[in-house]
């Protein structure tokens, strides 16, 4: 192994710890336990400086549209040689809830992708623009939520405004 491996691996442990530690959290406040939900929180917040760290030490804190670049390709592999092959293996397997987790990411990932070339075609040109988050899906929409999410269905309630 190298060190640039170690440093991927590293974080993208802390990285998905923190997104779990967040879950639970949300899980613990829904069962009334405030201490629990605040101590993982706070554990969230602790792996997500962990995790800002390897990435420097990785070197891939660049220019803003360095950045873009780097999200594009990331989110272009991601769609094709992740979750296409894992759609097919969940679809293989009959395991309906993994189909939809992840043809959600999948078809979400897609516009996520969109947006990022936009950006880089129109070379981070500042315009005033507003984006909303389906929480069922992860879905990214600009500026006018639809009716039903295109991805999932869901009504257009469910949408959040990203500030």
């Amino acid at each position: 192994m190298s060190l640039e491996s170690d440093l991927k691996r590293a974080f993208a442990n802390e990285s998905q710890t923190s997104v779990k530690y967040l879950l639970f959290a949300k899980k613990a406040e829904q069962e009334g336990l405030r201490k629990i939900a605040k101590l993982f929180k706070a554990a969230s917040e602790a792996e997500q400086i962990h995790a800002r760290n390897h990435l420097r030490a990785m070197g891939l804190k660049g220019s803003s549209m360095d950045n873009i670049r780097v999200a594009l390709n990331e989110k272009v592999q991601e769609s094709e040689q992740m979750y296409h092959p894992m759609l097919e293996r969940a679809k293989e397997e009959g395991d309906n809830w993994s189909v939809k987790s992840f043809c959600y990411a999948y078809e979400a990932g897609k516009v996520v992708a969109k947006f990022f070339e936009d950006t880089l075609k129109n070379r981070g040109e500042e315009k005033e623009v507003d984006y909303f988050v389906c929480k069922v899906c992860g879905l990214i929409v600009e500026n006018e939520v639809p009716e039903k999410c295109p991805v999932c269905g869901s009504q257009k309630k469910v949408f959040k405004r990203i500030d």
